[in-house]
């Protein structure tokens, strides 16, 4: 990968990506028939949490001190995968 900077921009990208892949599920979400909506719903505040964690993790990065850097970077990895397994998981689901 390339510099710090083009690391952290990648992620706040995936992380605008993520947010409108959520907000196309919300649209599902309200449409949706009676009862598949608290599912969806479930789902979608699922989904938020992991992204606003995700979030936090680059938050954490941008402030990173250069010791703290692979450490950090190591737990944003982890959650921008957890991340991507359930957006596509309640795609899934969605359909």
């Amino acid at each position: 990968m390339g510099t710090r900077e083009d690391y952290i921009d990648k992620l706040a990208a995936q992380l605008k990506e993520w947010s409108a892949r959520i907000d196309e599920l919300e649209v599902k979400a309200h449409l949706a028939r009676a009862d598949m909506k608290d599912v969806y719903e479930e789902q979608i505040r699922l989904l938020k949490e992991k992204r606003n964690a995700s979030q936090n993790k680059l938050d954490d990065l941008k402030v990173a001190s250069a010791e703290a850097w692979d450490t950090l970077k190591t737990g944003a990895e982890t959650a921008w995968a957890e991340m991507q397994k359930a957006v596509s998981e309640a795609k899934a689901k969605f359909k």
